[in-house]
Order: structure tokens, then C-alpha cells, then sequence
């Protein structure tokens, strides 16, 4: 299953596995991707970009200058993998709240309160359906597609260079030859595609034109560059378009501009102009944070203190031995700050006012200097390789739900290929009328010996019901106590040291109230979760203890019934709640269709691939199926026309754009790259004169030459 699961796509709603293995926590938290405490302290500020933790005064490191007390964990908010799937962090905590070193601040791609989450748990059925899960294939349910249940975000990265030619620079422009207004209106005044569009295949999401090489002028043109003084824009149309299978919204735009002294560059002054005001905002962030730390640390220091002098600050008298409160302080802060001696005689107090104060000052310095060399560094240091002027790169979104065609798997190597999604009114229902999401076949298990499949279906059911019959506690009000034998007695089973019994009771009892609802809720509605680890997982008997204690058949089998008829199946059938993955590997990225495409330039063939808009190759075994079917006609049309012979192919598309049926099949490109071959091995192929063979055409041709 590990092969599986590094493939399995980071999904927009994560949800850890009701049936685990212990390590979720542990592969979670080492993998990098949950950002968790450096240091204990009050959360002060959160959004969905940032965490700022005020840390505890006894963790400031007093002898580091630099540290302010402050500690900023930066989020990862819709970046782009390797794969083209999304990181996103989502914080977990929120305003005032107090964390502790090594807690957990915010969630990752596919982790879920600081758990492994690739997947799903889906309720699944293993029973053919009307033959629609032959052979590894799996029949799902609309509600998966509806509820955006496996729903994933993939980020679609395209580049455009604007290089340097012999005949002229490109240019990366809205002014393109030859294209309507309308199909530009998404594009900003530099031909780049503004951020927020959604575009579809075949739209320009970037300008770029490319000048054509030297041509003859006819006489009207000759006469308008005699007239006007200039020679008229030669160029041709090289704009980056959206490639096919590609649909989704505009996410980023990043420009790479190199200077250079010849003529002005609008499009570099505006990337620099947007880097230096992005700066300055971070930059006064980071100074306000500082100041207002300093001014909480003092506040601590001088609120509820008397005034050990009389002071006239804007006109109003402040009387010796008033008290320091909130109104005061704001009113007399700057002062303090500035020459605490005029307002305190105790010299400590005057003395540490003056370091925190010192101390800041090195600190904002420090932090305006940092950023003053950034400033420098836009616009001077190009990273872009030789010969390029611009590099535009556009990020685009997509959103796709589970489809058709798409690869899913479980946790055991049990994969397959979506073949149909039904409508949920059509899959079969349990006795209390809930539909299964997913059927898989039944013959799946046998061979393969995959029987851990069969086994945390049972335990993943078990869990669900008995998450419900807590449910039930819950509603009645049953109090803390009685909730809590409810819990050990399920943590009993195959608890032989009794350790688990003793932790949940260990870590529910540390728990406040509000904390204790709040987790037991989650138990009631997602299911009670379970770890069997490897090796030493749950046996037989604790599934069937369990079983029995949700109330369900010890075999966990139950009656179905068939959606369509609402007939109950024959046989009871094996139901339970599976964890379910969605594959890297789908549709979208797979369909592929050729028109006419480009050839290779030696052999004239088309080309391979996907991503090259090839043809399918008719390989050597193909062939010999055509031979044995004595498919002549079409053999010839595969060797010659649909492949590389030039002239044939031609003819053959001007008569379909005629209407007239003309079928001259030529000589292949192949044939003639073969004689040539041969030729450069001092083998001179010819052919007898006169005799009626296509290869005389190409001695012909030659000696003509």
C-alpha cells in the first residue's frame, strides 16, 4: 500500500483514517508539512497567511539582541508541488489563545489536526454491480462528486520566454497581429493575463510576438515606408495560449525582466515598483509588531505604579504619587519611554526601561537594514539565462472532482479505475436506507490475499456505529463519568497491559469541559478512531468483540438492498467504512486526441506523446494483426498516408476538403531516409530502368537533380 499512498492527490477536504496504523501523528508531524510551536506563548494575531505567537517573557532569549519576542510562522497558501498538486496550511488556532512548545499551530496538505489524512473513509460494499466492476473496477456514488468529497486542487505552471534573435528582439505585447479585441479583453496593458481570470483551452494568456525574417516589399509597402519614414512591424503571432485539457482560474503571474540600458521598459519599472511596495508593507508590519511588543513588556513594568514626580505633559499636570492606569500610560508612554528618570526614581526600573528601549531601536535598525539590501537587490540581479529578455510564468488552478476514469486505491495495493458514478438513489442501501459510496468487487481479495481490506472494513464499521452510540450518550446527557466508562470499555478490547484504557482516561481527565465536549463530539460524529500497527494488529476476536459491542453481526455481513428495485440482494453482503485514496493518476491528464499535428523533421512521422500532440504508434504486432485480416487498404493507408508520406498526405486532405475521392498513396519518407542510409554505407541502390517500381521514382528524382 506505501506505493499507493505517495501517489495519493492532497484533497481540498482532508480527514484522517478511522482505522490507522499509530504512526499518522508521528509521519505527519516529521514530514514538515503541519507547522507546530518553536516556543510557548499567546497567540496575538492570526489569518490565513500568518501566525504571530507573542512568546512567554521566560522564554525570550535575553542575551540574543535579535529576538524580539515575537515569533511569525509564515503559511504556504496555494503553492505548487512537483506535481502540479496544491500546498495549503490552514491555521488551527485562534486569538488569545495559549500554546505550549511543540503544539500545533496549523494543518498541512493531507494531514487533519496534525494526522496523516490522504484519503477518505467511504462507506463500501464488496458485491458485483451488474458488471460494472469487472476486473478491478469500482462503481462510486454521486455524492462523492456532489459533497466535493475527493475534490483536488491542481496547479498548472506555463512559461513564456521573449528571447533575443538575429533578425530582432520577441516582444511580449497586446498588440498581436491578426487577433480580434475581443480575444485580448482578459489581458492587462502589457499582453499578460490578469490575475483572477478563468480561461479555457486556446485562450492567450500571454502577448508575445516574434519578427519574421527579411521579405520582399511589394510596391505599397515601399511607398508607405518611403512616406511614413519606418519600416511597417513585421512580425508574427508567438503568444503563449492556454495548452488543451487546461481550464481553471489565473492564481499568479510572475515576471522576469531583464534591464536593459537601450530604451525604456515599462513592463520592467511596473514588476520592480509592485516588488518595492510589497516590501515596504512587510516592512512596516514587522516594525509595528516590534514597537508594540515593547510597549506591552513596559506596560507590564509601569501600570498600577504611582508617579514618583509631578509631570505637564500637553498642558495637563500629572500630581506625584497618582496611579499609572490605562489612560495615563497611553497619554504619558512616549515620555516614559523616551527619559523614564523624569517620571521614576527607582534606578532599576528606569534601567531596564532604557535597555527594552535600546534594544528595540538595534532591533528595528537591524530589521530596516535586512530590508533596505533587499530593495538593492530588485531589479539589479537578473537570473534569467543568456539570450532571454523576459520571462512570464502563469499559474492556473484547477478544481476537479472525482470523475470517470479517475485511479483509486486503498491502503492494502487494492487499486482501480472509476467505471461508473451513479446517481445515489441507485446504489445499494442498508436496512436503515443509508446508501454505500463506493462497491468494489468481491474477487478482488481472494487471490491477491489483500484480506486487511476485508478486516478494517469490519473495523472501521465497528468504529463509525459505535461513534453513533455515543452519539446517543451524548444526546441524553450523560455526564462526564458515564461517557468516560464508555470510552475505556472500548479501548479495553485486545488491551491486554490495560495502557490504553489508562491513557484516554489520562488524557480526557486533563481535558477542561468545554475541551472534553469538543473531543467527544468529534468521536460522535466522525467514529471512534482505532490504531492496529503492523504486526501486532487487532485479531479476529477483538473485530468480532467490537463488532458486538456497536450491535452489528459478528461476521459483518448485512442484508442489502438493491437500489433500482429496492429488492434485498440474495446474499448478505460485507459492508463497513474503508479508507479510500484518489490517485495522481486521472483522466484529465491522460485524454488525449490528434488532428493533424507535427511530424518528426528526419523520418517525417508523427510524433509520440501526449504533451507533443502525437499519433498512436501501429507497432510491429499491430501490423501483423492487419496481415492476418488481410486488411490491405487499411495496412497501406497506416504505412503511407497516416504516417510520413508527404505528398500522399496531401492529396489525401485536399480531397477530403474537395469532396472528391483521391487515394494516390506515394513513397514513405521512411524509404527514402533507408536508401540514404544505405547510400552513406557505399551501397548505391538502384533500380532497373524501366522496371515498374516505386523506388525507380526516387532515382528518377535524383538523377534529375
Amino acid at each position: 500500500g506505501s506505493n499507493m499512498q505517495r501517489q495519493a492527490v492532497p484533497l481540498m477536504f482532508t480527514s484522517s483514517p478511522l482505522v490507522g496504523t499509530g504512526m499518522e501523528r508521528k509521519v505527519a508531524f516529521d514530514s514538515g508539512a503541519v507547522v507546530f510551536a518553536k516556543r510557548g506563548g499567546v497567540v496575538e494575531e492570526v489569518d490565513s497567511k500568518r501566525i504571530i505567537v507573542r512568546v512567554n517573557p521566560e522564554e525570550i532569549n535575553l542575551a540574543d539582541p535579535t529576538d524580539i519576542g515575537i515569533d511569525i510562522y509564515e503559511l504556504k497558501k496555494f503553492e505548487r508541488t512537483n506535481q502540479n498538486t496544491c500546498i495549503n496550511q490552514r491555521p488551527l488556532v485562534v486569538k488569545g489563545q495559549e500554546v505550549k512548545k511543540g503544539d500545533l499551530l496549523a494543518d498541512g496538505q493531507s494531514t487533519e489536526r496534525g494526522e496523516l489524512a490522504l484519503g477518505k473513509d467511504v462507506l463500501v460494499a464488496f458485491m458485483p454491480w451488474r458488471g460494472y466492476n469487472f476486473e478491478d473496477a469500482i462503481v462510486i456514488s454521486e455524492r462523492l462528486v456532489k459533497e466535493d468529497v475527493y475534490t483536488s486542487i491542481h496547479i498548472e505552471e506555463l512559461e513564456v520566454e521573449a528571447r533575443e534573435t538575429k533578425i530582432g528582439n520577441e516582444e511580449i505585447t497586446r498588440q498581436i497581429p491578426g487577433v480580434p479585441e475581443r480575444a485580448l479583453s482578459h489581458l492587462d496593458e502589457f499582453g499578460i493575463v490578469k490575475l483572477g481570470t478563468y480561461v479555457k483551452p486556446g485562450d492567450i494568456l500571454v502577448g508575445k510576438v516574434t519578427p519574421k525574417g527579411e521579405a520582399q516589399l511589394t510596391p505599397e509597402e515601399k511607398l508607405l515606408q518611403a512616406i511614413f519614414g519606418e519600416k511597417s512591424r513585421d512580425v508574427k503571432d508567438s503568444s503563449l495560449r492556454c495548452p488543451p485539457g487546461v481550464e481553471g482560474v489565473v492564481v499568479d503571474v510572475k515576471v522576469f525582466v531583464r534591464k536593459t540600458g537601450e530604451r525604456r521598459n515599462y513592463l520592467a519599472e511596473h514588476v520592480e515598483r509592485m516588488e518595492r511596495e510589497e516590501l515596504e508593507r512587510e516592512l512596516e508590519k514587522k516594525k509595528k509588531l516590534i514597537v508594540e511588543g515593547r510597549n506591552r513588556v513596559i506596560k507590564s513594568l509601569v501600570l498600577g505604579r504611582k508617579l514618583d514626580k509631578e509631570v505637564t505633559v500637553k498642558k495637563k499636570v500629572y500630581k506625584q504619587g497618582s496611579v499609572i492606569d490605562e489612560q495615563t500610560f497611553e497619554a504619558l508612554l512616549n515620555y516614559i519611554i523616551t527619559k523614564p528618570e523624569n517620571f521614576f526614581e527607582d534606578e532599576e526600573l528606569c534601567q531596564k526601561i532604557n535597555d527594552i528601549r535600546e534594544r528595540t531601536r538595534f532591533q528595528v535598525d537591524m530589521l530596516s537594514k535586512i530590508y533596505e539590501e533587499r530593495m538593492e537587490s530588485i531589479g539589479k540581479k537578473s537570473e534569467l539565462p543568456p539570450g532571454v529578455n523576459t520571462l512570464v510564468k502563469v499559474y492556473i488552478a484547477q478544481k476537479r472532482k472525482i470523475k470517470v476514469g479517475d485511479k483509486m486505491a486503498g491502503r492494502h495495493g487494492n487499486k482501480g479505475v472509476i467505471s461508473v458514478v451513479l446517481p445515489v438513489e441507485d446504489m445499494p442501501f442498508l436496512e436503515d436506507g443509508t446508501p454505500v459510496d463506493i462497491v468494489l468487487n468481491p474477487l478482488g481479495v481472494p487471490s491477491r490475499m489483500n484480506v486487511g481490506q476485508i478486516l478494517e472494513t469490519h473495523l472501521g464499521w465497528a468504529s463509525k456505529e459505535l461513534g453513533k452510540r455515543l452519539k446517543e450518550l451524548l444526546e441524553d446527557e450523560a455526564d462526564k463519568q458515564e461517557i468516560l466508562e464508555f470510552l475505556k470499555q472500548i479501548y479495553a478490547v485486545g488491551d491486554i497491559k490495560g495502557e490504553n484504557q489508562k491513557y484516554i482516561a489520562e488524557f480526557l481527565n486533563s481535558l477542561d469541559e468545554e475541551s472534553f465536549k469538543e473531543v467527544v463530539s468529534l468521536y460522535a460524529e466522525k467514529g471512534i478512531p482505532m490504531a492496529t500497527p503492523a504486526f501486532e494488529g487487532a485479531s479476529e476476536e477483538h473485530i468480532k468483540e467490537l463488532l458486538r459491542m456497536a450491535g452489528l453481526p459478528e461476521d459483518g455481513k448485512t442484508v442489502l438492498y438493491d437500489g433500482r428495485t429496492g429488492e434485498p440482494f440474495d446474499m448478505r453482503v460485507t459492508v463497513g467504512y474503508m479508507h479510500m485514496l484518489k490517485l495522481i493518476h486521472m483522466v484529465d491528464d491522460k485524454i488525449h486526441a490528434r488532428s493533424t499535428g507535427p511530424y518528426s523533421l528526419v523520418t517525417q512521422q508523427p510524433l509520440g506523446g501526449r504533451a507533443q500532440f502525437g499519433g498512436q504508434r501501429l507497432g510491429e504486432m499491430e501490423v501483423w494483426a492487419l496481415e492476418a485480416h488481410g486488411a490491405a487498404h487499411t495496412l497501406q493507408e497506416m504505412l503511407t498516408v497516416k504516417s510520413d508520406d508527404i505528398e500522399g498526405r496531401t492529396r489525401v486532405y485536399e480531397s477530403i476538403v474537395k469532396g472528391k475521392y483521391i487515394y494516390q498513396p506515394g513513397i514513405p519518407e521512411s524509404f527514402r531516409v533507408l536508401v540514404r542510409e544505405l547510400k552513406a554505407l557505399c551501397l548505391d541502390v538502384r533500380c532497373e530502368n524501366g522496371a515498374n517500381m516505386p523506388c525507380d521514382q526516387v532515382e528518377i528524382e535524383e538523377e534529375q537533380s
